[in-house]
Protein backbone atom coordinates (compact mmCIF):
# COMPACT_ATOMS: atom_id res chain seq x y z
CA UNK A 1 0.00 0.00 0.00
CA UNK A 2 1.56 3.33 -1.23
CA UNK A 3 2.60 6.07 1.59
CA UNK A 4 0.74 9.29 1.94
CA UNK A 5 1.20 11.85 -0.29
CA UNK A 6 3.00 15.09 0.61
CA UNK A 7 1.61 18.05 1.56
CA UNK A 8 1.44 21.41 -0.64
CA UNK A 9 4.45 22.89 1.39
CA UNK A 10 6.80 19.92 1.53
CA UNK A 11 6.61 20.38 -2.25
CA UNK A 12 7.32 23.57 -2.10
CA UNK A 13 10.41 22.89 -0.35
CA UNK A 14 11.39 20.12 -2.22
CA UNK A 15 11.26 22.65 -5.02
CA UNK A 16 13.06 25.41 -3.05
CA UNK A 17 16.00 23.55 -2.51
CA UNK A 18 16.64 23.86 -6.70
CA UNK A 19 17.26 27.16 -6.29
CA UNK A 20 20.66 28.98 -6.19
CA UNK A 21 22.33 31.76 -4.52
CA UNK A 22 21.71 34.46 -7.03
CA UNK A 23 18.88 33.03 -8.81
CA UNK A 24 16.52 35.68 -10.49
CA UNK A 25 13.16 33.11 -9.85
CA UNK A 26 9.59 33.99 -10.88
CA UNK A 27 6.79 31.62 -9.03
CA UNK A 28 3.61 31.27 -10.40
CA UNK A 29 0.10 30.69 -8.45
CA UNK A 30 -0.50 28.25 -6.38
CA UNK A 31 2.02 26.01 -4.87
CA UNK A 32 4.69 27.41 -6.66
CA UNK A 33 3.92 30.71 -4.24
CA UNK A 34 4.80 28.94 -1.19
CA UNK A 35 8.43 28.50 -2.36
CA UNK A 36 9.72 31.59 -0.73
CA UNK A 37 8.71 30.25 2.50
CA UNK A 38 11.61 27.49 2.23
CA UNK A 39 14.80 28.83 0.87
CA UNK A 40 17.56 27.06 2.37
CA UNK A 41 19.11 29.33 5.20
CA UNK A 42 22.44 31.28 3.07
CA UNK A 43 21.30 31.79 -0.55
CA UNK A 44 19.47 34.67 -1.73
CA UNK A 45 16.95 34.63 -4.15
CA UNK A 46 16.05 37.77 -6.05
CA UNK A 47 11.74 37.45 -6.77
CA UNK A 48 11.06 38.52 -10.13
CA UNK A 49 6.59 38.98 -10.86
CA UNK A 50 5.24 40.09 -13.99
CA UNK A 51 3.11 43.06 -12.01
CA UNK A 52 6.98 45.12 -12.01
CA UNK A 53 8.66 44.01 -9.05
CA UNK A 54 12.43 42.66 -8.56
CA UNK A 55 13.84 41.50 -5.24
CA UNK A 56 10.76 41.32 -2.98
CA UNK A 57 10.80 38.91 -0.04
CA UNK A 58 8.68 35.82 1.48
CA UNK A 59 5.68 36.67 2.80
CA UNK A 60 4.80 39.11 5.19
CA UNK A 61 4.02 38.35 8.82
CA UNK A 62 0.75 39.25 10.43
CA UNK A 63 0.20 42.47 11.01
CA UNK A 64 2.53 43.62 8.33
CA UNK A 65 0.78 43.58 5.43
CA UNK A 66 0.76 46.09 2.41
CA UNK A 67 -2.22 46.37 0.37
CA UNK A 68 0.56 47.17 -2.47
CA UNK A 69 2.67 44.63 -2.09
CA UNK A 70 1.16 40.89 -3.15
CA UNK A 71 2.54 37.89 -5.02
CA UNK A 72 1.01 36.22 -8.18
CA UNK A 73 -1.09 34.27 -5.48
CA UNK A 74 -2.81 37.66 -4.01
CA UNK A 75 -0.47 37.15 -0.83
CA UNK A 76 1.23 39.68 1.26
CA UNK A 77 4.84 40.10 0.50
CA UNK A 78 7.73 41.40 2.57
CA UNK A 79 9.62 44.40 1.60
CA UNK A 80 13.31 43.91 1.33
CA UNK A 81 16.83 46.46 0.95
CA UNK A 82 17.03 47.22 -2.79
CA UNK A 83 13.61 46.17 -4.01
CA UNK A 84 12.69 47.53 -7.25
CA UNK A 85 9.33 48.43 -8.73
CA UNK A 86 8.65 49.19 -12.33
CA UNK A 87 6.07 49.01 -14.93
CA UNK A 88 4.94 45.64 -16.40
CA UNK A 89 6.25 46.17 -20.02
CA UNK A 90 9.44 46.45 -18.42
CA UNK A 91 8.77 43.19 -16.17
CA UNK A 92 8.12 41.08 -19.48
CA UNK A 93 11.08 42.52 -21.02
CA UNK A 94 13.13 41.08 -18.42
CA UNK A 95 11.38 37.67 -19.42
CA UNK A 96 11.71 37.75 -22.72
CA UNK A 97 15.18 38.92 -22.94
CA UNK A 98 16.32 35.64 -20.94
CA UNK A 99 17.27 37.30 -17.54
CA UNK A 100 15.29 34.97 -15.27
CA UNK A 101 17.09 32.09 -14.11
CA UNK A 102 13.96 29.88 -12.89
CA UNK A 103 10.43 30.12 -13.11
CA UNK A 104 7.94 27.39 -11.09
CA UNK A 105 4.73 27.31 -12.45
CA UNK A 106 1.68 24.73 -11.46
CA UNK A 107 0.33 22.53 -14.32
CA UNK A 108 -2.61 20.81 -15.66
CA UNK A 109 -0.41 19.02 -17.75
CA UNK A 110 2.90 18.00 -18.52
CA UNK A 111 3.93 15.49 -21.03
CA UNK A 112 6.57 13.08 -21.61
CA UNK A 113 8.84 15.66 -23.90
CA UNK A 114 8.39 18.32 -21.05
CA UNK A 115 5.58 20.10 -23.04
CA UNK A 116 3.26 22.18 -20.49
CA UNK A 117 -0.21 22.63 -20.68
CA UNK A 118 -1.48 25.33 -17.26
CA UNK A 119 -3.72 27.71 -18.65
CA UNK A 120 -6.96 26.37 -19.97
CA UNK A 121 -9.39 23.38 -18.72
CA UNK A 122 -11.50 22.72 -21.83
CA UNK A 123 -14.36 21.24 -20.29
CA UNK A 124 -14.61 24.64 -18.44
CA UNK A 125 -14.09 26.59 -21.17
CA UNK A 126 -11.92 29.21 -19.56
CA UNK A 127 -8.51 30.08 -18.72
CA UNK A 128 -5.68 32.43 -17.84
CA UNK A 129 -2.67 32.91 -19.56
CA UNK A 130 -1.21 35.25 -17.79
CA UNK A 131 2.58 35.86 -17.86
CA UNK A 132 2.60 31.56 -18.18
CA UNK A 133 3.46 31.81 -22.21
CA UNK A 134 6.23 34.11 -21.46
CA UNK A 135 7.95 32.49 -18.72
CA UNK A 136 7.97 29.10 -19.91
CA UNK A 137 9.39 30.10 -23.36
CA UNK A 138 11.78 32.77 -21.94
CA UNK A 139 13.08 31.35 -18.25
CA UNK A 140 16.40 29.15 -18.37
CA UNK A 141 14.67 26.75 -16.67
CA UNK A 142 11.32 25.47 -15.94
CA UNK A 143 9.98 23.43 -12.65
CA UNK A 144 6.39 22.35 -12.46
CA UNK A 145 5.09 21.95 -9.04
CA UNK A 146 1.80 20.19 -8.82
CA UNK A 147 -0.24 17.17 -7.49
CA UNK A 148 0.60 13.80 -9.88
CA UNK A 149 -2.32 13.34 -10.60
CA UNK A 150 -6.39 15.54 -10.73
CA UNK A 151 -8.79 15.75 -8.89
CA UNK A 152 -10.37 13.02 -10.38
CA UNK A 153 -7.76 10.74 -9.85
CA UNK A 154 -6.43 11.40 -14.19
CA UNK A 155 -3.04 11.57 -14.26
CA UNK A 156 -1.14 14.60 -14.60
CA UNK A 157 1.53 13.57 -16.07
CA UNK A 158 0.52 12.29 -19.75
CA UNK A 159 2.20 10.78 -23.32
CA UNK A 160 0.65 13.65 -24.43
CA UNK A 161 -1.35 16.76 -23.69
CA UNK A 162 -4.43 16.99 -24.97
CA UNK A 163 -5.17 20.67 -22.83
CA UNK A 164 -4.31 23.78 -24.88
CA UNK A 165 -0.55 23.93 -24.59
CA UNK A 166 1.24 26.81 -22.63
CA UNK A 167 4.53 25.85 -24.32
CA UNK A 168 6.06 22.74 -26.17
CA UNK A 169 9.55 20.85 -24.92
CA UNK A 170 9.44 23.47 -21.82
CA UNK A 171 9.76 21.95 -18.69
CA UNK A 172 13.03 20.36 -17.18
CA UNK A 173 11.95 19.41 -13.48
CA UNK A 174 8.47 17.38 -11.80
CA UNK A 175 8.03 18.12 -8.82
CA UNK A 176 4.80 16.69 -6.95
CA UNK A 177 3.31 14.91 -4.01
CA UNK A 178 4.37 11.88 -4.71
CA UNK A 179 7.96 11.94 -6.99
CA UNK A 180 10.16 14.17 -8.28
CA UNK A 181 10.38 13.14 -12.20
CA UNK A 182 13.24 14.84 -14.61
CA UNK A 183 12.70 15.37 -18.35
CA UNK A 184 15.95 13.99 -20.23
CA UNK A 185 16.09 13.54 -24.07
CA UNK A 186 15.12 10.31 -23.42
CA UNK A 187 11.86 10.29 -21.57
CA UNK A 188 10.92 11.08 -18.19
CA UNK A 189 13.34 9.96 -15.41
CA UNK A 190 12.12 8.98 -11.61
CA UNK A 191 14.49 10.39 -9.16
CA UNK A 192 12.97 10.09 -5.96
CA UNK A 193 10.18 9.21 -4.38
CA UNK A 194 7.91 10.55 -1.74
CA UNK A 195 7.77 8.15 1.58
CA UNK A 196 5.97 4.56 1.56
CA UNK A 197 6.09 5.45 -1.92
CA UNK A 198 6.97 2.20 -4.61
CA UNK A 199 8.28 3.20 -7.96
CA UNK A 200 5.85 0.66 -9.61
CA UNK A 201 2.71 2.47 -7.58
CA UNK A 202 4.22 6.29 -8.74
CA UNK A 203 3.98 4.11 -12.62
CA UNK A 204 0.72 3.53 -12.05
CA UNK A 205 -0.56 7.20 -11.12
CA UNK A 206 1.37 7.80 -14.78
CA UNK A 207 0.67 7.85 -18.00
CA UNK A 208 3.84 7.14 -19.87
CA UNK A 209 6.52 4.93 -18.81
CA UNK A 210 9.17 6.36 -16.39
CA UNK A 211 12.78 5.40 -16.81
CA UNK A 212 13.93 4.61 -13.28
CA UNK A 213 17.25 6.67 -12.31
CA UNK A 214 20.51 4.14 -11.01
CA UNK A 215 20.45 6.32 -7.78
CA UNK A 216 16.49 6.41 -6.60
CA UNK A 217 16.08 7.89 -3.33
CA UNK A 218 13.40 9.17 -0.87
CA UNK A 219 12.29 12.92 -0.84
CA UNK A 220 14.51 14.86 1.92
CA UNK A 221 14.24 18.31 2.48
Amino acid sequence: MAGDRLPREVIAMRVARELQDGDVVNLGIGIPSLCSQYVPEGRTILYHSESGVLNYGPMADEGEEDDDLINASGQFIKQMPGMSFFHSADAFGMIRGGHIDVTVLGALQVSEKGDLSNWMIPSRGIGNVGGAMDLAVGARRVIVAMEHTGRNGDPKIVSRCTFPLTSPECVSLIVTDIAVISVEQDGLVLRETAPGWEPREIQNETEPELILADDIKEIAL
